[in-house]
């Protein structure tokens, strides 16, 4: 069985989660009618069964290739991307003012869902896009948003973030790259660039790269950084002088061009300032706030796919038996627990980086309790919802028994894809990071408490000592020192996102109906009451501990 977009959860959880409802009944996302939701689903869907699932396993088996030239993608890649821009699935989220259709940004997460759930490595040169679109939109003047963004919109263009160096990885602050002025306003841009995601390929007639580059004295650190637009073909139709170096050999997602790009070896790399000069840290963040939820929605794509392939493994393969007659191996009571947990975790990592989109929606409508929403939840979607796409995944290999490691299955590959996802965009530990030391505090804590207060809305008793459990830790790290703080992030960032999942799954489970399926989603919703959340409750302890025990040993007795 090849992969089926799940449009009915999609529409069910936009409309339970989302709101998808209340959203079109504004001015700005008045588009977003019962009628046009359905089309936008069933037309993706299309799309990404039709051209885009199949290619998915050349991509992984031959992927993207480095040329004297340039990248080249494998073949049927250019005329399946040439599909999404006629389409115009790039357009969305993007306001009609910019060229796109003004739909809400939780309905292009679907699109996208949709898309990288067919072909997760294919559907980073969008979600990339996605990105560079928003910073923009934010930051750009009106004349580069009425040159650069109208293309970037329909995809004709592909957008790019370039951040990371060889010595500038986490740390920011450190990087070399250097924007001279010209005298005509825009600079001259001169550096290495690491890790850029679809840095160059051959899908396109333009990349935009957005550059974080250091002018003439800039102050050291963080603050001495702006952003750079830096075209691959500047806007005269000229060849920038833009090259790529290599391309990476990775664990994983091979049909994504993971490139070294060298900016300004002839001399004549040109670029133009995006926001105010030190800016740029603001204006990154605002295209990697957007990343990071839809790195979190590739936890989501991972996950459905493989959940999807497992289930049709387990229905076919034939092993034991039950009953006196031999059976599939899904009749077996710890293959149910694995594809259960597998549909359970799925489907919490759809609610929560579905209902974090909402937010992004309600926030741009100027709802301040939606920011306010949308900062707490971020870390939570991006983190908790990799996580649980790598644990998905790997429990789609365990499923498949020992033909699971055996590459021509295909379970494999949504393990070796996965992988990265905790770690881009943002480490999951610099997600638990920023919880503890930003969010928790935000709004002098009202972020939190309210969240905590929507979360008792929970009848469900585990689920309510989890809420419980989650606001004293949560208390207690607002006032602790910064290494207890940082010891407890990731137990507390865990215990935190499953309570709010299950309060959505509760919430889902409620609205659903005695259909088939109501039915299944009340069940699975059960199991991750029952039986997930109280897993949770567990982390209690590493979440209070003292940092101490982590300093126990000093780093050479790590060695020993």
């Amino acid at each position: 069985m090849p992969y089926a977009a799940p449009i009915a959860e999609q529409r069910f959880v936009l409309e339970q989660i989302v709101g998808i409802g209340e959203l079109a009944g504004t001015e700005r996302f008045a588009a977003a009618s019962p009628d046009v939701i359905d089309a936008v689903l069933e037309g993706i869907a299309q799309l990404a069964e039709g051209e885009w699932a199949p290619l998915a396993r050349a991509g992984d088996t031959v992927g993207a290739k480095w040329t004297p030239n340039g990248v080249v993608m494998p073949e049927g890649y250019k005329a399946a991307y040439k599909a999404f821009v006629e389409g115009g699935w790039g357009t969305i989220g993007v306001p009609e003012a910019f060229g796109g259709q003004g739909l809400p940004f939780a309905v292009q997460c679907a699109v996208l869902e949709t898309l990288g759930s067919a072909n997760m490595g294919f559907a980073l040169a969008p979600i990339l896009s996605v990105g560079a679109i928003e910073a923009l939109q934010h930051h750009g003047t009106p004349d580069q948003q009425a040159t650069w963004l109208p293309k970037l919109a329909t995809g004709e263009w592909t957008g790019t973030m370039n951040l990371t160096e060889p010595q500038a990885g986490s740390d920011v602050g450190a990087l070399r790259a250097t924007a001279t002025p010209r005298g005509d306003g825009t600079f001259l841009v001169k550096g290495t660039k690491i890790f850029i995601s679809f840095g160059d390929h051959d899908l396109t007639d333009n990349i935009v790269h957005l550059v974080l580059a250091r002018t003439p004295d800039a102050p050291v650190g963080t603050k001495g950084i702006s952003l750079f637009l830096v075209p691959k073909v500047r806007a005269d139709g000229t060849p920038n002088d833009v090259r790529v170096v290599s391309i990476e050999h990775k664990m994983g997602l091979h049909a994504s061009p993971t490139c070294v790009l060298s900016f300004g070896d002839n001399d004549d790399c040109v670029g133009e300032l995006i926001g105010p000069e030190f800016g740029g840290m603001r204006a990154m963040f605002t295209m990697m706030n957007n990343a990071r939820l839809n790195v979190g929605l590739q936890g989501v794509q991972v996950a459905e796919a493989a959940t999807q392939k497992a289930v049709e493994y387990a229905r076919e393969r034939v092993q034991g038996a039950r009953a006196g007659a031999a059976a599939a191996i899904i009749e077996h009571p710890d293959v149910r627990r694995m594809l259960m947990r597998m549909k359970a975790q799925t489907q919490a990592a759809r609610a929560l980086v579905y209902y974090a989109a909402g937010q992004v929606d309600r926030a741009g409508l100027g709802d301040a309790a939606a920011r306010d929403r949308l900062e707490i939840t971020t870390p939570l979607a991006k983190a908790h919802g990799t996580d649980l796409g790598n644990e998905v995944a790997s429990l789609g290999v365990q499923v498949h028994g020992g033909m699971g490691y055996i590459e021509e299955t295909g379970a494999a590959q949504y393990f070796r894809d996965a992988r990265i996802t905790p770690i881009y965009e943002g480490t999951n530990g610099i997600q638990a990071a920023d919880l503890v030391g930003r969010k928790l505090s935000l709004s002098t804590g009202a972020a939190f408490a309210t969240l905590i207060e929507d979360l008792r809305g929970s009848t469900h008793e585990a689920l309510g000592d989890l809420v419980t459990a989650c606001e004293a830790v949560g208390r207690r790290l607002q006032t602790a020192d910064a290494d207890d703080r940082l010891a407890a992030s990731y137990p507390f960032l865990t215990m935190l996102s499953v309570a709010t999942c299950g309060w959505l799954l509760e919430r889902e489970a409620a609205a659903a109906g005695d259909d088939a399926f109501g039915r299944a989603k009340k069940a699975v919703v059960a199991f991750y009451l029952d039986q997930i959340v109280p897993e949770a409750l567990g982390l209690r302890a590493a979440a209070e501990a003292s940092a101490a025990a982590l300093y126990a040993l000093d780093a050479e007795a790590f060695a020993a």
